[in-house]
């Protein structure tokens, strides 16, 4: 399969991790464990599992984007739970959500695309 770097669901994931963690530097230091920890590993997860283009099979690489889509609704989760306990503003969660729908989508479009070959 080809480079994962030219994966635009790849760059996009990575740019939304990067992101996660801007976002949550500024969370008060007794979420270091809580939401700071969880929300930075799915940030990170989601990347990680997108670059599966290298694995052996396509069945590995759409397992690998099953997980990376998994890990995305976990963080969609934790930043709900974020907002509700005051730590992001609802206009920070709306854009944070709608860059997350968009990274959703093309994770579903990625797995889609590898169907047939399954």
């Amino acid at each position: 399969m080809h480079n994962f770097k030219e994966l635009k669901v790849w760059q996009k994931a990575v740019d939304f991790a990067v992101e996660i963690y801007a976002v949550t530097k500024v969370f008060p230091s007794e979420e270091k464990f809580g939401l700071v920890s969880q929300m930075r590993r799915a940030g990170v997860s989601i990347p990680s599992n997108t670059e599966g283009c290298g694995k052996t099979s396509t069945k590995q690489f759409s397992q690998s984007l099953e997980v990376s889509l998994g890990e995305s609704f976990e963080l969609e989760t934790q930043l709900i739970i974020a907002h509700r306990t005051g730590l992001i503003t609802a206009k920070r969660v709306k854009e944070l959500e709608e860059n997350l729908s968009e990274l959703q989508r093309m994770i579903n479009g990625l797995k889609a695309s590898l169907a047939p070959l399954t």
